[in-house]
């Protein structure tokens, strides 16, 4: 894989307006030691059933190509808020660590807020290749506008101290990702960024923030479902939830491919490889996920219109495979799955 984006654990010491999942918000008591406990439980199976290759072909202009470690991106909720860090957080880094050594490349995205020196030596001792500080932006409370500026200049203090280089999401000359770091970047839900208008999920959703329109196709920008099937080739990546349910996408489709704890996610994906729907999310295309089950571009678009919460009417296609989805995938994916499961007790019973 290029990347797999891992949501540890939904607590998170924030309840951002603009957060693509309701889930992420403040915990406490026996709420806060249920989520945790949710992602110590899963942690080590899921690391268990990732590729054991974790390598990409990065493509260059002129025809050649070369193998490259892929990422696994670390993030929450946040992931260094207690006890997620001393319980999930570490100890993730440790098996990842432990079954990968330095083939892989991990990145961990936190909020910024939490961030000490010796927290960024715990990370870099475990093997952290990059750190993205993600709470750069307006929704933040607190780091609006310039009032971020004193917050940056302590981390630029803190990753300096600790050996980290800072680079940037918009870098075009440095090829970072060939390079071992450790690195540090900045980045934010800004209408600069491919999440600029926003997710039509979570609170997000709730809020009335997402300006989406249909012509805003998330599937194919970073982080959708475009190359999610294509193992081993750039721009393959999947997401992860706590308890290990995989999906296409980090907006997340109403039925999870898998789960992680369960089998491997080389048999998910293998599962999937020639279904026309799966194959239309695969090319970035969801508008034709329907075709062959008769519900046309035309119709697709006819069920990417709704009314946000604040009755406003709106249109994306990300509505419309959330649709599609409870008319028609749901059954077929969980028929794969109990197809696969079937599959492997077979072969353990024979």
């Amino acid at each position: 894989m290029e990347s797999v984006y891992w949501v540890l654990s939904w607590a998170c010491h924030r309840k951002c307006v603009h957060c693509y999942d309701d889930r992420f918000r403040p915990y406490v008591r026996d709420e806060l030691e249920g989520v945790v406990r949710e992602g110590e439980l899963a942690f080590e199976r899921i690391v268990r059933n990732l590729p054991d290759d974790f390598t990409y072909s990065h493509p260059f202009p002129d025809g050649r190509t070369e193998r490259r470690s892929g990422r696994i991106i670390l993030a929450g909720g946040e992931v260094l808020v207690d006890p997620v860090r001393t319980r999930v957080f570490y100890p993730t880094l440790d098996a990842i660590r432990t079954k990968f050594g330095d083939r892989v490349r991990v990145s961990v995205q936190t909020t910024g807020d939490l961030v000490t020196p010796e927290i960024l030596a715990d990370m870099k001792a475990r093997g952290v290749w990059m750190v993205a500080i993600s709470g750069m932006d307006d929704f933040h409370v607190g780091l609006e506008g310039e009032k971020r500026l004193p917050l940056q200049r302590e981390l630029d203090a803190m990753f300096a101290g600790q050996g980290f280089t800072q680079v940037s999401l918009s870098t075009r000359r440095r090829d970072y990702t060939t390079e071992p770091g450790p690195f540090y970047l900045y980045f934010g839900a800004d209408r600069n960024s491919w999440i600029g208008e926003l997710w039509p999920r979570g609170r997000a959703w709730t809020n009335g923030l997402s300006d989406a329109t249909l012509a805003t196709n998330f599937c194919a920008r970073q982080s959708g479902a475009k190359n999610f099937m294509n193992m081993g080739q750039l721009g393959s990546e999947v997401s992860i939830e706590p308890n290990g349910d995989v999906y296409p996408c980090c907006l997340k489709t109403r039925e999870p491919l898998g789960n992680l704890t369960e089998e491997r996610l080389e048999d998910i994906l293998a599962s999937l490889r020639g279904h026309p729907a799966f194959e239309a999310l695969n090319r970035g295309d969801p508008g034709s996920m329907g075709t062959s089950f008769g519900w046309s571009l035309e119709r697709m678009q006819a069920e990417a219109q709704t009314t946000t919460p604040k009755g406003e009417p709106y249109a994306n296609l990300c509505i419309a495979c959330d649709r599609f989805h409870d008319a028609v995938l749901r059954p077929i994916i969980r028929d794969i799955r109990a197809k696969r499961r079937n599959a492997v007790e077979c072969s353990a019973a024979n």
